[in-house]
């Protein structure tokens, strides 16, 4: 029985170790977790010997049982012998060690594998041939025993339940930050985009002086420079650059120096996946670019602050409004929001669950509903949410009122 109870607390222990932890300690070169590693590498052989092992035993002690209990009890010997056979087996050699096994796998299987693997060896022999009997019988199931097991690397859906069952040992901040990062696929750059109608840009078409001023008074490093329309950009104009002009030039500035200071644009193809502008931020050099679509029109500005925003949240010293300028809590309890306030910005600081996976805004959500831009006041629900359509104009929703729950 206690033969019996090992092999099967090393069985369970040994497949509901960590294989992560025991990869970890491998790597740290501790000798147990390497053993152990080395072993699950060929997962049929220790199977194959722990239940040779198992029913080796289990089998002696059943026939040793009959034997005696056939001296001591005659022919009622063997119904006794098997129901008390079974129910110690199961009591003591196989859900208690089992049990204890699988609470404390790493406590089992180390001390179990200084004996399995010498075992290994030395009934290396049978092991063999049983591993070649049950893999002749697999295929004949039309089953391949050398197709390769699941690979042990995770799904990012894999991973985030990681993260999210690690809670107690991550803190909060850098929880969020890790499922941010395996969020990173499933945003598009449209998502985080400043959007063309916001976009702060200099039209080199006006007047040097109208041009000096908006400069001087620029709060953003990086200046977008246009001819007439925004889609005919030029180039984008540093800070740094702008510093050095007004620094060489004492005089009034010439717009032709103005523009030969700009540096190219970057075009980013809507659609592009956060994590894949990421790395294309890296490996071009870059930190701004302007997103375009199919025709090569220009549908906002996308700048690498906004891609690292979206793991570790707004920067404390950022100068652009925070997403709940857009929303305002009523006496009430309802929120006044802006038409075009973003529906992730919203989820994220209201904890809603707009649906984003069409327009990005509380207008373009709206009027995708309806279909047309409502030019009265009109009360609708979208997912659940009930709101009011408080201010409109000829192409635009401009205030939203959302009601509370106990309103409804």
């Amino acid at each position: 029985m206690l033969l019996s109870a090992f092999f099967s607390g090393s069985e369970t222990g040994m497949m509901s170790v960590n294989r992560y932890r025991l990869r970890h300690l491998a790597q740290q070169g501790q000798p147990g977790a390497q053993r152990i590693q080395a072993m699950l590498a060929k997962p049929d052989r220790l199977i194959g010997l722990i239940l040779i092992g198992n029913n080796l035993v289990n089998i002696a002690a059943s026939a040793i049982a009959t034997i005696l209990c056939l001296r001591w009890f005659g022919d009622a010997g063997i119904l006794i012998a098997t129901f008390g056979t079974t129910l110690i087996v199961l009591i003591f050699a196989e859900v208690t060690p089992k049990t204890i096994a699988a609470l404390h796998p790493e406590r089992v299987a180390t001390p179990a594998s200084w004996i399995l693997q010498p075992l290994l060896r030395v009934m290396y022999p049978v092991v063999a041939f049983i591993n070649l009997l049950t893999n002749g019988l697999i295929r004949l199931l039309g089953i391949n025993p050398q197709s390769p097991a699941r690979a042990d690397a995770l799904s990012s859906d894999e991973l985030r339940t990681v993260v999210n069952e690690a809670s107690s040992m991550i803190p909060s901040s850098h929880q969020q930050m890790l499922l941010s990062i395996l969020d990173l696929e499933k945003v598009t750059v449209e998502d985080v985009m400043t959007p063309r109608s916001d976009i702060v840009a200099i039209d080199v078409q006006s007047d040097v002086k109208s041009m000096m001023k908006q400069l001087s008074q620029a709060q953003y490093t990086r200046i977008l420079l246009y001819r007439n329309e925004i889609d005919d950009a030029i180039g984008f104009l540093h800070a740094r650059d702008i510093m050095q002009l007004f620094t060489k030039n004492s005089s009034e500035l010439d717009k032709s120096e103005i523009v030969r200071a700009a540096r190219d644009i970057y075009f980013i193809p809507e659609g592009t996946p956060l994590n894949v502008q990421l790395l294309k931020f890296q490996r071009y050099k870059e930190r701004i670019g302007l997103v375009v679509d199919e025709y090569g029109d220009i549908q906002g500005l996308v700048t690498l602050e906004d891609i690292l925003e979206e793991i570790v949240g707004e920067f404390t010293t950022t100068i652009l409004p925070a997403s709940t300028d857009n929303a305002v809590v009523e006496s009430d309890g309802s929120i006044i929001v802006e038409g075009v306030a973003n529906l992730r910005d919203l989820n994220k600081e209201m904890n809603w669950s707009l649906p984003t996976d069409g327009p990005k805004t509380v207008s373009g959500l709206i009027i995708e509903t309806l279909g047309d831009i409502p030019q009265q006041p009109l009360c609708l629900r979208i997912d659940g949410y009930a709101m009011e359509i408080i201010e409109s104009s000829d192409n635009l929703i401009k205030r939203v009122r959302f009601l509370p729950p106990s309103a409804i």
